[in-house]
């Protein structure tokens, strides 16, 4: 109940903006995600591809700036390297950027971001181990990137999704022998979309 009162504390902080904006366009983004993790115990990792979708809305503040507000679904983790191993992290991201006009059409992007989880898995071997009871339920990062939006609404993106926080929640009785109470990892992802804004 908590994640959903928050989910919707934050939804209606990036999007109330629509109200006093007097130049707002929405529309919709997929892409391709290069995602992994950092920190501890990470030497055998590599990157995983998989994908996000989701809407934006673009709320022009002047000719140079604008906020965009976001709610994605992006499928992240990382990779065995060398094996089949697949760590599997499922969010609701709703990132809000900063949009800074440099050019005509082009766009330098920034600005923070949550995730709510919706699932965690570990995969391989051909079996799956649902870890949602070790992660936190919220995840936070920066976003760092660069836009082009043509006249027609048809748009692309590239970003980078800096993790600020550890996403592991091990409770402090798990027995010491599995060595993971101290283990801490974030989320690394950069993402390549298109999208297209709704003149």
């Amino acid at each position: 109940m908590k994640k959903i009162n928050l989910l919707l504390l934050v939804l209606i902080a990036a999007f109330g903006f629509k109200i006093q904006a007097q130049n707002v366009h929405f529309g919709a983004k997929a892409g391709l995600n290069l995602a992994t993790i950092t920190g501890d115990d990470t030497s055998d990792v590599k990157s995983k591809t998989s994908f996000h979708l989701g809407a934006v809305a673009e709320i022009s503040i002047s000719d140079k700036f604008s906020v965009q507000p976001e709610l994605l679904y992006s499928a992240q983790g990382a990779k065995e390297d060398g094996g089949d191993g697949e760590f599997k992290l499922d969010y609701i991201n709703i990132p809000v950027m900063a949009k800074f006009y440099v050019a005509d059409g082009f766009s330098l992007e920034a600005g923070p971001q949550v995730g709510f989880l919706m699932s965690a898995k570990s995969k391989g071997g051909g079996e799956s181990v649902d870890l949602k009871d070790f992660t936190k339920g919220i995840d936070f990062g920066l976003n760092f990137g660069l836009g082009y939006k043509m006249e027609s609404g048809l748009n692309f993106g590239a970003r980078y999704n800096l993790g600020l926080s550890n996403f592991w929640d091990f409770p402090s009785d798990i027995d010491p022998e599995f060595g993971v109470g101290d283990f801490k990892n974030k989320n690394s992802v950069i993402q390549l979309s298109i999208g297209y804004f709704f003149l």
